[in-house]
């Protein structure tokens, strides 16, 4: 099935366009992913098309967001992250401690992404976890660290 332009361009007009960070609109698009069956749902899409056109449209604009977020230095993915967190209404020491322990990310990389994007994503995002880790000053998970 081809990528359908009209899909698409309500998807990113309605929802992506509202999320001002490329790793929030990477979550957004990571929950609405069946963590069973891989299939993408939104309800809203899914009534304007149908179902297969909406997991289709939200298949490949995960893909677009995650590459977009791997085509990001260091520098740019930490400043993402930064705003992402600054938009949350909690603790960023808790979260990122949080983050660090239970590695919610790496349920983040679309599943048709090659191997070497889903590395190179989880040893980004852990590099600029470090980064922030000192910055807010969390402890370490290890206790031995």
């Amino acid at each position: 099935m081809n990528f359908d332009r009209s899909a698409a361009a309500d998807l990113w007009r309605n929802t992506l366009s509202q999320i001002p960070t490329t790793y929030g609109r990477l979550i957004y698009l990571a929950s609405l992913r069946d963590q069973n069956t891989g299939t993408y749902h939104h309800h809203g899409l899914a009534q304007l098309f149908d179902e297969e056109q909406a997991d289709q449209t939200m298949r490949q604009s995960h893909r677009q967001v995650f590459a977009e977020w791997l085509c990001f230095n260091l520098e740019q993915q930490k400043k993402d992250l930064e705003a992402y967190l600054e938009d949350l209404h909690e603790d960023k020491k808790t979260i990122l401690a949080t983050w660090i322990r239970l590695s919610p990310y790496r349920s983040y990389v679309p599943a048709n992404a090659r191997e070497v994007e889903r590395n190179l994503f989880i040893t980004d995002l852990e590099t600029v976890l470090e980064l922030l880790r000192y910055d807010y000053a969390v402890a370490s998970p290890d206790p031995d660290a």
